[in-house]
């Protein structure tokens, strides 16, 4: 008797159709992808901040900062994304720093205030 066993290595080239690099490309694609519970995190975290709610706070993907990614249960399971968010007003006006906690399936896990801004 007598076994065969093929083992054929197939690699894929990814396409870049970005102005990006394709890290940087990855990393505004995934934080993209997390903005509905990024959004929530920052009316959370600043729902009892009257001035904050008058101003109309937003972030930018751009300015974002992954600070940590978490394996949880081996490759190609969930992952914990921690972030690093600068809300703005108006023209790109700061207003102060948080850090975000995420998993991949988009479940806010955690947030804290690290600083807010004096207004300009």
């Amino acid at each position: 008797m007598l076994i065969v066993i093929s083992n054929k290595t197939v690699n894929a080239e990814t396409i870049n159709e970005a102005d990006t690099k394709l890290c940087e490309t990855v990393k505004m694609a995934l934080i993209s992808s997390l903005r509905e519970p990024l959004d929530k995190a920052i009316v959370e975290i600043y729902k009892d901040d009257k001035k904050a709610q008058e101003l109309g706070l937003t972030w930018a993907s751009y300015d974002t900062e992954i600070l940590k990614i978490k394996q949880l249960y081996g490759i190609g399971g969930l992952y914990e994304i921690t972030l690093k968010v600068f809300p703005y007003y108006r023209a790109h006006m700061g207003y102060g720093e948080d850090e975000v906690v995420i998993n991949t399936s988009g479940k806010l896990i955690r947030y804290k205030h690290l600083k807010t801004y004096p207004l300009s």
